[in-house]
């Protein structure tokens, strides 16, 4: 019998935050590891793609410096902001703070040191994106707690991102960050439900669904 939606949320929800943090930190690196080389390949550099900033015992959340900051390196970053109808706005972040020069970035080589999405070094910007404006990104970075082998993702039931999604043009990948048992689980499909294109997990890397 296949599992309900809340409870495979209260499941997963309860395995991630009884993991160990020094576990969850080393998972992390190795899930950025296998972002960035995915979006090395992928991405132009320059372009604009749409992240967040995982928190609590998400993926990515013990990364310092955090993961739209390390995106900042190299991309144009949009983050979401939650309406009050439950849509997604968008906000441009700024590149990451100041950096002694010649220091490593987290992309690897010298950090770059150009101007951001605010046209500006640093800090984000206050500039407020309506929901379309995920229409013209490279690339969607999001959470999940869970994709099924034919890229049904299991979000927290908002139904945020699954609008968001609809937006996005075609051919753009769509990458959820997991843990390796996330990846996997059976997810119930619903007529709203968009698909992820690909998942990242620290021990697999990234696994392409197209």
């Amino acid at each position: 019998m296949l599992e309900t939606k809340p409870a495979t949320r209260t499941r997963l929800l309860a395995a991630r935050t009884s993991t160990p943090g020094a576990e969850r930190g080393r998972a992390d690196l190795e899930t950025w590891k296998a972002l960035r080389a995915f979006l090395i390949e992928s991405v132009d550099e320059g372009a604009t793609i749409a992240a967040y900033r995982p928190f609590g015992a998400e993926p990515g959340a013990t990364l310092e410096p955090e993961l739209p900051e390390r995106l900042t390196v190299v991309y144009k970053v949009l983050l979401p902001v939650l309406l009050p109808d439950n849509d997604l706005a968008w906000e441009a972040v700024g590149p990451l703070g100041t950096q002694e020069e010649g220091a490593d970035s987290p992309f690897g080589g010298p950090a770059a040191g150009g101007a951001g999405p605010d046209g500006e070094n640093g800090g984000p910007s206050n500039a407020r994106l309506a929901p379309e404006a995920v229409g013209e990104v490279a690339a969607v970075i999001v959470p999940g707690l869970a994709v099924s082998h034919d890229g049904m993702r299991l979000g927290r039931g908002g139904g945020s991102y699954d609008r968001a999604l609809a937006r996005v043009g075609p051919g753009v990948p769509v990458v959820a960050l997991l843990r390796d048992d996330e990846f996997g689980v059976p997810v119930p499909a619903e007529p709203h439900d968009r698909p992820v294109t690909g998942v990242v997990t620290p021990g697999r890397g990234f696994v392409s669904l197209r």
